[in-house]
């Protein structure tokens, strides 16, 4: 049980009801039924609620870090699982590990994701290099020479930028999907448990 009471649009105050607008009116709402059975906000969304000043910046940043990136869409969901995995925030994993198989990503790579094992990426040079690099941040807060060399020839500085940012959000989302217990939805099993 989640550890945060769960607001529903009757709770909220006029800040509460404009974070809700935020996150249910952006483009996330079309990739994910943001509200659930009892009404509440599902996974990350309803601390928001609980903070709106802090809610509605992390809203807008995470909608601006998922749909004007400048990664493609098949790196960001290889960066944004391995920070799911890494944490094993449930939720996000569940999230987005469909989202990369929407995006192209091959199921091996995602198993190998999720359990913390380099996944064999093929040609892919890119995709490893956004792996590594999102690893390499989790482990030590900052990329590994080698790969950071191989990032700063690959990748733009605006994708390096969209990478970093994505891995630090993402970060933010699984403390706060783990440390208040966010639930998944009914019928789902957990990959991490």
């Amino acid at each position: 049980m989640t550890k945060l009471t769960r607001l529903t649009k009757s709770d909220l105050n006029e800040m509460q009801m404009a974070v809700w607008d935020e996150i249910t009116g952006g483009k996330r709402s079309q990739s994910l039924n943001l509200v659930g059975p009892d009404g509440a906000l599902v996974g990350p969304f309803n601390a928001s609620l609980h903070r709106p000043a802090i809610g509605m910046g992390l809203t807008r940043a995470g909608e601006a870090i998922r749909f004007s990136n400048t990664l493609p869409r098949d790196l960001l969901e290889i960066a944004i699982c391995t920070v799911g995995a890494h944490w094993q925030a449930e939720f996000e994993w569940w999230a987005h590990s469909r989202m990369a198989r929407e995006a192209g990503v091959d199921d091996d790579v995602l198993e190998a994701i999720r359990l913390g094992e380099d996944p064999n990426f093929g040609d892919d040079e890119l995709a490893e290099i956004v792996y590594q690099y999102s690893r390499s941040l989790l482990e030590t807060g900052r990329p590994n020479p080698e790969v950071d060399a191989r990032a700063a020839v690959a990748l733009s500085e605006p994708q390096l930028v969209d990478l970093v940012a994505a891995v630090g959000y993402y970060c933010y989302i699984s403390f706060s999907l783990n440390a208040f217990e966010i639930e998944l939805p009914d019928g789902v099993e957990p990959a991490f448990s």
